[in-house]
């Protein structure tokens, strides 16, 4: 404000006024503006005039007036508020959601700590959004212990439109931690945090690892013994990670459960098969009674294989289910088996179309 007053003071003494400046100069109170003796006073109105001047090369008068009146954002009990010193057309893109997504997060984290959110007087995360447009995405943080002991940190965002979202979480999770907890985490407990927190978080940062170690990926490996590690993904693999939901990897998954082997190794089926799709499986069943036991026991499997992942999984799983009985009792035609079989895939392609990308 005393920046604006003092370019005003400054025009009508007929100095021209084109534009002000973009982002005001911070100064430490010990500086121009708190300088204390006659001389030093002097001193820093001279410099402050002179930084004023060049400040008439950003902002026209109009445009300084519309950010001062912007309304901030506060929000999770008065813990998170949002300013935006950026246009209005980014304000009202940015400021809102962003405020929002701070504050679900805050929630989350309550909820994880099973901890009744608190009412705040003061903001302790403050977030300032720029006015960049370009995708920037730095997250900047600054951390300051106030005269009560109370610490307030504040989130800069130069890009709100690029600013790196994971990053943003994580630090709005340290934040939450320094003014509820008085704790300081670090970026790993914070991950730790939010996974605890939100289960919809902790499955997907499962499933990329998930991913990444399909792909070949040993980045992120934590175990020094290779097999110890494929083993740990291998069982996340059987994991239901969301109870009612199912991704396309768990319906690949289960389509790769949907062959059968023989008992013994070595001992292959006719024609020297080593392995059989169902329908294959479906003339040879009443000639080989191996391949009738192994339909007994894939029915049972198949059922947990399609369990708690929605309806239309558990309906793929409850078709082929149906179909391996009838299969491992080798009274049904193969008309009717091919039938049931085709009614299961069906079932599966549907539960494909539905699952989460």
């Amino acid at each position: 404000y005393v920046a604006y007053r003092e370019v005003g003071m400054a025009n009508s003494l007929g100095i021209p006024r084109k534009t002000f400046v973009r982002n005001i100069i911070r100064t430490q109170h010990n500086g121009i503006i708190c300088a204390t003796g006659g001389a030093g006073r002097r001193r820093a109105y001279a410099d402050f005039m002179f930084l004023c001047l060049i400040a008439m090369l950003a902002l026209t008068r109009a445009e300084i007036v519309q950010r001062m009146r912007a309304p901030v954002v506060t929000q999770a009990e008065g813990l998170v508020r949002v300013f935006a010193n950026c246009p209005e057309d980014m304000r009202r893109e940015f400021q809102s959601p962003v405020a929002r997504f701070a504050a679900e997060t805050v929630y989350g984290l309550y909820r994880g700590l099973r901890r009744k959110p608190e009412r705040f007087e003061s903001p302790r995360i403050i977030v300032h959004l720029g006015d960049v447009r370009t995708n920037i995405a730095s997250v900047v943080t600054r951390v300051a212990t106030n005269e009560d002991a109370s610490v307030t940190t504040r989130i800069y965002l130069k890009s709100p439109g690029g600013a790196d979202i994971s990053r943003f979480r994580r630090e709005v999770a340290r934040a939450f931690y320094r003014a509820v907890l008085g704790r300081e985490l670090s970026e790993a407990e914070a991950v730790r945090a939010l996974q605890e927190a939100d289960p919809s978080y902790r499955v997907s940062v499962l499933r990329k690892r998930l991913e990444a170690w399909l792909a070949g990926d040993r980045s992120e490996q934590k175990l020094a013994d290779d097999e110890a590690w494929d083993e740990e993904h291998l069982t996340l693999m059987r994991k239901v990670l969301e109870v009612g939901v199912a991704s396309r990897r768990d319906v690949q998954t289960f389509a790769s459960r949907l062959f059968l082997y023989p008992p013994i190794f070595g001992d292959p089926f006719e024609g020297g098969r080593h392995e059989l799709s169902f329908r294959e499986a479906i003339p040879l069943a009443k000639k080989d009674p191996r391949i009738r036991l192994l339909a007994t026991r894939k029915a049972m499997e198949v059922a947990v294989f399609g369990a708690g992942r929605g309806a239309a999984m558990s309906a793929a799983a409850e078709a082929y289910v149906g179909f391996l009985k009838d299969l491992s009792l080798g009274e049904t035609s193969e008309k009717d088996l091919s039938d049931a079989l085709t009614n299961a895939d069906k079932r599966l392609e549907m539960a494909w179309e539905g699952a989460e990308r």
